[in-house]
């Protein structure tokens, strides 16, 4: 997996550090009166920009994002290249930025001594010793470094290689407040060709300005969950939408673009993306734990046909890795070497069980599973993140892996592991075998957490959103218990013995995972990016799926 360090956008040049970064400034200089002016135009007459300061915005800021691009692009190449070296000055920054005492001498500690005297960390973020009452504050790390502005900057230039008309002016459209792009940078909207009005923050308000732009070929969100909340929203509250754009609420009377929503809307969710855009080429999502459910929905339904791409993947606590791949359906993301500093925490096969001792990224193997550990400065310590990954190739020196599960999201009644990516596949095969039933959403539950267990054996409590099927028979819940049985030995044998209880489904109604989320959005403890977890813990979030229950 190579990219090429040179593309047509970035002018084929090549300027020494100190005149780039000159250029850099005096473009940006040049590009910040713009937004003032085109706010200026909307305020005269709204949507009436004219097409010169359009043609402009967009020229300008792509001007700058290639300068930018190749920049970062050779900081890139000169990390993977020297992978150890990378590390050890990312090591050097989090003792020099360390507060407070240390036992460690600052400027002379090489990767073993700082290992051998600093102790391995858990963090707070599985929910595990949260109370009822209230979320606890994360200890998780918040650390970035160069990984989300690579991120956005080269993900942009892939994206626009691999899609050259995708980033036109007029093109895109945000439909959530956040972006899936990791770094804001003022001049974003301008290279992307946004529809979006200037400084909009209402998601009602971003979803009808993309849904009177036909002419869409990039759709964007901040992550994939989020997405399937706005068209699960967009089908409910077609009606209403339909209304709002012949009505002109966004100031054009728009009568024949409300009746091609409705139109579009009648024949029901599959292929509902490309029937309100039918340029549409490409779905940007930022990756994150808990995604994949929704991903696959969407693609089933409403973004049938369309490409997806994750510019990055935000593990807990934020950190980065990039993918320059956008062509590739599994996203594949390079871990960077430098700020923060990361190690790999190997995987014994067949548990989830830590090794003696973590790696550092030069160290990693192919095909070989690893936790993420990552230094946090501030306090001097190593957090062990939950994120696990699989290394499946390299780019120069450094691994490309994919983000496989979260150690946090697994469900034990009895001593058991039965772990995040095992309980998904039982599920989805389960699914499978629930006829029109298309899976978009599911939580598990351990049943002490609820009292539920009436005098029989610990089970799991699972509550799911689907598409297509209103009612579960009994035959149907059992079958996620044979599945999960074929699909664990060690479930099998509690079940057979009768120390476990069979899996309990709950079929909730739509919209359901929308209030569960907005109820972790307001958690204290709420790290970005937003993750969707899949075992609760706290009784009064699992308490909002209850009062759902439809089956």
């Amino acid at each position: 997996m190579v990219i090429p360090t040179s593309s047509p956008i970035l002018f084929g040049s090549s300027p020494r550090s100190s005149l780039e970064m000159l250029l850099l400034w005096l473009l940006l200089l040049l590009l910040l009166p713009l937004p003032l002016l085109a706010m200026h135009w909307q305020q005269r007459s709204r949507g009436a920009r004219p097409c010169w300061l359009i043609s402009l915005q967009h020229r300008v800021a792509w001007g700058l994002l290639g300068w930018a691009a190749v920049w970062q692009q050779r900081k890139l190449e000169r990390s993977t290249l020297n992978v150890a070296q990378s590390q050890q000055q990312a090591l050097r920054w989090c003792l020099k930025k360390a507060q407070g005492s240390c036992c460690l001498p600052r400027e002379n500690t090489d990767v073993s001594t700082f290992q051998n005297h600093l102790p391995l960390t858990q963090t707070s973020h599985t929910q595990e010793k949260e109370s009822e009452e209230k979320l606890l504050p994360s200890t998780l790390p918040q650390y970035h470094g160069d990984a989300p502005l690579q991120a956005t900057l080269l993900g942009l230039i892939t994206l626009n290689k691999a899609y050259p008309e995708a980033l036109a002016p007029g093109s895109t459209a945000c439909v959530t407040p956040a972006s899936p792009w990791p770094c804001s940078v003022p001049w974003l909207g301008h290279a992307l060709g946004r529809v979006s009005p200037v400084g909009a923050k209402d998601a009602r308000t971003l979803l009808l300005e993309a849904l009177i732009s036909p002419g869409l070929r990039v759709l964007e969100a901040r992550t994939a969950v989020e997405l399937l909340d706005v068209f699960v929203g967009l089908e409910a509250d077609g009606e209403e939408l339909a209304e709002a754009i012949a009505a002109g609420s966004l100031g054009r009377l728009l009568p024949t673009r409300a009746a091609e929503l409705q139109e579009a809307l009648q024949q029901g969710p599959r292929g509902l993306a490309l029937r309100l855009w039918p340029k549409l080429q490409v779905v940007v999502t930022l990756d994150s734990g808990g995604q994949a459910e929704a991903v696959a929905a969407l693609r089933v339904l409403w973004c049938q046909g369309l490409a997806f791409f994750s510019p990055a993947y935000a593990a807990s606590g934020g950190v980065m890795a990039l993918n320059l791949w956008p062509e590739q359906p599994q996203g594949s993301y390079l871990l960077p070497p430098g700020v923060p500093f990361i190690e790999l925490l190997p995987i014994k096969e067949g548990t989830q069980e830590e090794a003696a001792s973590t790696l550092l990224l030069t160290d990693a193997q192919k095909e070989e599973d690893y936790e993420l550990v990552l230094t946090d400065s501030a306090s001097l310590t190593r957090c062990r993140l939950g994120d696990v990954v699989q290394v499946a190739g390299t780019y120069n020196q450094c691994p490309v892996v994919r983000f496989t599960c979260r150690l946090g999201q697994t469900l034990s009644v009895r001593g058991e592991v039965t772990d995040e990516t095992v309980f998904s596949a039982a599920l989805a095969q389960a699914v499978g075998q629930w006829p029109g039933a298309k899976l978009l959403d599911h939580v598990c539950v351990e049943s002490s957490i609820l009292d539920s267990c009436d005098g029989s054996a610990p089970h799991y409590e699972v509550f799911v959103e689907l598409r297509g099927l209103r009612n579960l028979s009994e035959e149907n819940r059992d079958k996620l218990d044979h599945c999960l049985q074929d699909a664990s030995p060690q479930y099998k044998s509690l079940r057979l013995r009768g120390s476990v209880g069979p899996a309990k489904v709950h079929l909730v109604g739509p919209g359901s995972f929308r209030v569960l989320r907005e109820a972790l959005a307001a958690c204290s403890s709420s790290v970005w990016p937003p993750e969707m977890p899949r075992v609760l813990r706290l009784r009064r979030l699992v308490q909002l799926l209850q009062k759902r229950v439809l089956s």
